[in-house]
């Protein structure tokens, strides 16, 4: 400021749409909540990370690529791309890269969106999708998710006849979903996808597809180019700190990416450990049914403590607490003051669960104490 001048005359360095956001993320990490609650969290299941860790093979992957990390990655990914095709059975040339599904998003809603832009999702689908669209000025419209107690998932029928009235850019699709766990058969996928406008871009949200049963995941072969389908190394692979994800799609659809992208962000160590990870399929089957047993023993305590836990097929529970939103938020603040890190959805009717992630024997035994003594701090 000149003197003389008042906060008045200050110039506004940032655009419009950026000084109208909130400075906030679309989860407020466990790290943060410490800070906040002043507690020490002893069992961190609400993330949907893996308490079971990456392979063994990748962890000394990524060692041997640190000690050369003074060097950038390939920004091709040339390697990485090779192997996830072969691992896939399509070409490389089909497959983008990127630091995490989160970060693909932003860079599909950069290149298929403008500002004002409609975008179709479900109402209290995944919170970064929506994060990102809000980030570039495209609209969000919803769909309700379909109740039907004790199920609940979206509404695939209400999201293609929406998507066929609106004519969206984007139609966002998880299966399995989050954060219910549920998921659909792959028939009413491919119909979803025969079915929308040419002009409205699928976002098959797939970073579950490693837990998901082979009848909710349609055959890799199936390639339209308005088709793009998200899967990542964060879950199954346990590798949520590296920040390792890719989209499958039509080749010219995938190097729209390649003209935004930030070339070197996946990193040396990220592409060695990932090529690892996908080596060691022994250490996968392991670690699905290590998911899987967990899963069954969260459904019991669910079910122990009289509450509702719905059929998943990823590596968390979603647990209907019987009542509305006030509850299930009261339940959740209760058992983080007990050490244990949870989430649960923030709108409705997804508010009524809590959602807990997978762990070991030793995190599910402290989740189960916390939820006792938290259902009796309630009166339940």
């Amino acid at each position: 400021m000149t003197a003389g001048s008042t906060t008045l005359d200050k110039p506004l360095l940032f655009s419009p749409l950026a000084r109208s956001l909130p400075a906030t993320v679309p989860f407020v990490g466990p790290e943060a909540l410490e800070r906040r609650f002043g507690v020490h969290f002893k069992a961190r299941l609400g993330a949907n990370e893996s308490v079971f860790g990456p392979s063994p093979k990748a962890v000394a992957a990524m060692a041997e690529a640190a000690a050369k990390s003074w060097a950038y990655g390939d920004p091709e990914q040339f390697e990485l791309k090779a192997a996830l095709a072969g691992h896939l059975g399509v070409k490389a040339a089909n497959i983008t890269v990127g630091e995490g599904i989160d970060g693909l998003f932003g860079l599909l809603l950069q290149v298929a969106t403008s500002s004002g832009d409609r975008v179709l999702s479900s109402k209290g689908a995944y919170p970064t999708f929506a994060y990102h669209v809000a980030g570039h000025g495209a609209l969000l419209d919803t769909v309700p998710y379909r109740d039907a107690r004790p199920a609940i998932g979206q509404d695939i029928d209400a999201l293609v006849e929406t998507a066929r009235r609106t004519r969206p850019k984007l139609l966002y699709v998880s299966n399995p979903d989050n954060p219910t766990g549920s998921w659909v058969a792959k028939d009413l996928i491919e119909q979803l996808i025969a079915d929308v406008p040419e002009e409205t871009i699928i976002v098959l949200d797939e970073a579950y597809s490693d837990l998901a049963p082979a009848a909710a995941l349609p055959d890799i072969s199936l390639v339209r180019p308005n088709l793009l389908r998200f899967r990542t190394f964060s879950k199954a692979y346990g590798m949520a700190g590296v920040r390792v994800g890719y989209a499958i799609g039509e080749a010219d659809t995938v190097r729209q990416f390649d003209k935004v992208r930030n070339h070197f962000g996946v990193s040396r160590i990220a592409q060695a450990g990932a090529m690892a990870a996908l080596s060691d399929s022994g250490h996968l089957s392991s670690t699905i049914s290590r998911i899987v047993a967990a899963r069954d023993r969260l459904s019991e305590i669910a079910l122990e403590a009289g509450l509702v836990p719905l059929p998943s097929a990823t590596n968390f529970v979603a647990i209907d607490c019987g009542r509305d939103g006030d509850f299930a938020r009261a339940l959740l603040a209760a058992i983080l003051q007990e050490g244990v890190f949870i989430r649960m959805p923030g709108i409705a009717p997804l508010d009524r669960m809590i959602r807990v992630t997978v762990g070991t024997d030793e995190d599910l035994a402290l989740f189960a104490a916390a939820l006792h003594t938290s259902l009796a701090q309630l009166g339940r």
